[in-house]
């Protein structure tokens, strides 16, 4: 997570935003007690990771406390999480990442949600365009010790059919 946050978003954002992203972003053990994070591994090393949810946090790690809220959503009036993506990178654009959408677009589907949204940074744009995200709004982090970080609010209708 490290290593994608400073080396995959420079030519994005400035060093300060890249050092800022650190404690904006992050691991949610919430995911992984969820049993909604998934690894990628090639030849035994980790590849990438993300994970979609069915809480109403939308992005954040487990130290930033402000962003969390680990109330459950309505799949039938309310649209699941996608969280925590990462791909090292040494396995950039190899198809980690839309291989980690596709699972968790097909778990949250398998649990009845018909819409995700993610909040994406900037490097994570291309990505989630390619594979049929579309720009809600584009907003920003809170500021850490006054930098912020531009975020783009992102959603996808999932296809009945997985």
């Amino acid at each position: 997570m490290n290593l994608a946050i400073g080396v995959l978003q420079r030519g994005f954002l400035d060093e300060a935003q890249i050092a800022a992203s650190h404690a904006v972003m992050g691991l949610d053990t919430q995911l992984i007690a969820d049993r909604t994070y998934f690894l990628i591994e090639d030849g035994g090393a980790l590849a990438g990771c993300g994970g979609w949810s069915r809480r109403a946090t939308l992005y954040g790690g487990d130290h930033s406390a402000a962003l969390r809220n680990a109330a459950l959503l309505d799949p039938a009036h309310e649209p699941a999480r996608v969280r925590a993506m990462y791909t090292h990178p040494d396995f950039a654009r190899r198809g980690v990442g839309r291989m980690v959408l596709g699972l968790c677009e097909k778990a949250a589907a398998a649990s009845g949600f018909s819409r995700v949204v993610l909040m994406a940074t900037l490097s994570g744009e291309p990505l989630y365009r390619a594979c049929g995200y579309v720009e809600i709004e584009r907003t920003e982090s809170a500021p850490v010790d006054g930098v912020i970080v531009p975020m783009i609010l992102m959603g996808k209708t999932l296809s009945s059919v997985q």
